[in-house]
């Protein structure tokens, strides 16, 4: 597959950031002291996987990821919205 990223140092960089965040998520998720810990952690990887989605329909010009993108998104944040509704007083 043909990239179209300008500047590939820039692309490293984003990509070695995005994996960076990926890698402290996971660790605050299993290692997570309290269950509001793993919930946090766990949006903040939705959120790193959306920009990851985002990042890789930028380099490989396929704007279909942008629509998988919006859908992980909205499925993510439900996800989160349900997990607070069940620790506030159950489902």
């Amino acid at each position: 597959m043909e990239t179209s990223c300008a500047y590939p140092t820039f692309c490293m960089v984003i990509f070695s950031v995005m994996a960076i965040g990926i890698i402290f998520g996971m660790i605050r998720f299993v290692k997570g002291p309290t269950a509001s810990d793993r919930v946090v952690a766990y949006d903040t990887l939705n959120v790193m996987v959306i920009s990851g989605l985002v990042f890789l329909s930028y380099v490989f010009q396929r704007y279909i990821y942008l629509d998988v993108s919006l859908l992980y998104g909205v499925l993510g944040f439900i996800g989160v919205i349900v997990i607070a509704r069940y620790f506030e007083k159950g489902i």
